[in-house]
Protein backbone atom coordinates (compact mmCIF):
# COMPACT_ATOMS: atom_id res chain seq x y z
CA UNK A 1 0.00 0.00 0.00
CA UNK A 2 1.46 3.65 -0.91
CA UNK A 3 -0.62 6.97 -0.80
CA UNK A 4 -0.01 8.29 -4.45
CA UNK A 5 -0.68 12.31 -4.39
CA UNK A 6 -1.30 15.06 -2.70
CA UNK A 7 -5.02 15.40 -3.48
CA UNK A 8 -5.67 18.82 -1.24
CA UNK A 9 -4.05 21.36 -0.21
CA UNK A 10 -5.32 24.69 1.69
CA UNK A 11 -4.65 27.97 1.86
CA UNK A 12 -5.96 30.43 4.37
CA UNK A 13 -7.21 33.89 3.80
CA UNK A 14 -9.60 36.58 4.61
CA UNK A 15 -10.62 38.21 1.56
CA UNK A 16 -12.20 35.58 -0.45
CA UNK A 17 -13.37 38.08 -3.78
CA UNK A 18 -10.00 38.79 -3.90
CA UNK A 19 -9.30 35.61 -3.67
CA UNK A 20 -11.52 34.66 -6.73
CA UNK A 21 -10.67 37.65 -8.84
CA UNK A 22 -7.19 36.16 -8.89
CA UNK A 23 -7.57 32.45 -9.05
CA UNK A 24 -9.88 32.03 -11.12
CA UNK A 25 -9.95 35.26 -13.15
CA UNK A 26 -5.90 36.04 -12.93
CA UNK A 27 -4.72 32.09 -13.08
CA UNK A 28 -7.45 30.43 -14.68
CA UNK A 29 -8.18 27.60 -12.19
CA UNK A 30 -12.38 26.59 -12.19
CA UNK A 31 -14.11 26.96 -9.02
CA UNK A 32 -15.95 23.95 -7.47
CA UNK A 33 -17.35 25.12 -4.59
CA UNK A 34 -18.10 28.02 -2.64
CA UNK A 35 -19.83 29.64 0.36
CA UNK A 36 -19.77 32.92 1.10
CA UNK A 37 -17.42 33.90 3.95
CA UNK A 38 -15.89 30.60 4.56
CA UNK A 39 -14.50 28.98 1.68
CA UNK A 40 -13.86 28.72 -2.25
CA UNK A 41 -12.63 25.43 -3.87
CA UNK A 42 -10.72 25.50 -6.98
CA UNK A 43 -9.63 22.65 -9.62
CA UNK A 44 -5.76 22.60 -10.51
CA UNK A 45 -5.02 20.03 -12.58
CA UNK A 46 -5.75 16.74 -10.42
CA UNK A 47 -5.49 18.67 -7.37
CA UNK A 48 -7.83 20.56 -5.25
CA UNK A 49 -6.91 24.40 -3.83
CA UNK A 50 -9.31 24.80 -0.90
CA UNK A 51 -9.24 27.90 0.05
CA UNK A 52 -10.69 29.14 3.83
CA UNK A 53 -11.41 32.00 6.07
CA UNK A 54 -8.94 30.96 8.69
CA UNK A 55 -11.39 33.26 11.08
CA UNK A 56 -14.62 30.75 10.38
CA UNK A 57 -12.53 27.31 9.71
CA UNK A 58 -10.65 27.82 12.90
CA UNK A 59 -14.22 27.67 15.11
CA UNK A 60 -15.45 24.55 13.30
CA UNK A 61 -17.61 22.19 14.90
CA UNK A 62 -18.31 19.44 12.36
CA UNK A 63 -15.19 19.52 11.40
CA UNK A 64 -11.41 19.59 12.81
CA UNK A 65 -10.29 23.19 13.12
CA UNK A 66 -7.74 24.62 11.04
CA UNK A 67 -5.95 27.41 10.00
CA UNK A 68 -2.64 29.26 9.52
CA UNK A 69 -1.00 32.77 10.84
CA UNK A 70 1.39 33.88 8.02
CA UNK A 71 2.40 33.25 4.43
CA UNK A 72 2.03 30.00 3.63
CA UNK A 73 3.58 28.35 0.27
CA UNK A 74 2.45 25.88 -2.91
CA UNK A 75 4.12 26.00 -6.29
CA UNK A 76 2.29 25.26 -9.23
CA UNK A 77 4.22 23.73 -12.45
CA UNK A 78 3.77 24.24 -16.00
CA UNK A 79 5.78 23.30 -19.33
CA UNK A 80 9.09 24.52 -19.75
CA UNK A 81 7.59 26.84 -22.97
CA UNK A 82 4.58 28.00 -20.75
CA UNK A 83 7.27 29.15 -17.90
CA UNK A 84 7.82 32.71 -19.47
CA UNK A 85 4.60 33.35 -20.45
CA UNK A 86 3.31 33.04 -17.02
CA UNK A 87 5.98 35.77 -15.28
CA UNK A 88 4.95 37.99 -18.35
CA UNK A 89 1.13 37.55 -18.06
CA UNK A 90 1.22 37.95 -14.10
CA UNK A 91 3.64 40.84 -14.56
CA UNK A 92 1.27 42.51 -16.93
CA UNK A 93 -1.30 42.02 -14.92
CA UNK A 94 -0.03 43.80 -11.77
CA UNK A 95 1.67 41.09 -9.54
CA UNK A 96 5.32 41.91 -8.60
CA UNK A 97 8.06 39.04 -9.27
CA UNK A 98 9.69 39.09 -5.76
CA UNK A 99 12.23 36.46 -6.80
CA UNK A 100 13.84 34.15 -9.33
CA UNK A 101 15.71 31.33 -8.69
CA UNK A 102 18.70 29.45 -10.52
CA UNK A 103 18.06 25.64 -9.80
CA UNK A 104 20.43 23.77 -11.94
CA UNK A 105 21.30 23.24 -14.96
CA UNK A 106 18.67 25.19 -17.21
CA UNK A 107 16.07 25.08 -14.49
CA UNK A 108 14.21 28.30 -13.17
CA UNK A 109 11.57 29.16 -10.99
CA UNK A 110 9.92 32.33 -10.00
CA UNK A 111 8.00 33.09 -6.77
CA UNK A 112 5.15 35.96 -5.81
CA UNK A 113 2.47 36.90 -3.63
CA UNK A 114 -1.57 36.34 -3.81
CA UNK A 115 -3.69 39.02 -2.51
CA UNK A 116 -3.38 37.20 0.97
CA UNK A 117 0.82 37.16 0.59
CA UNK A 118 1.08 33.74 0.72
CA UNK A 119 4.44 32.78 -1.55
CA UNK A 120 3.18 31.19 -4.73
CA UNK A 121 5.72 29.71 -7.17
CA UNK A 122 5.86 28.42 -10.80
CA UNK A 123 8.00 26.07 -11.82
CA UNK A 124 8.75 23.78 -14.80
CA UNK A 125 8.88 20.37 -15.10
CA UNK A 126 11.19 17.86 -13.37
CA UNK A 127 12.33 20.35 -10.95
CA UNK A 128 12.91 17.68 -8.02
CA UNK A 129 14.48 15.05 -10.63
Amino acid sequence: MKIEAIKEVCLYMNDLEATRAFYSNLLGFSIISEVANRHIFFRVGEAVLLCFNPDVTKNEAVLPPHYAIGPQHIAFQVSQGEYEYWKEKLQKNGVKIIHEQHWKEEKYSFYFHDPARNVLEIIPPNIWE
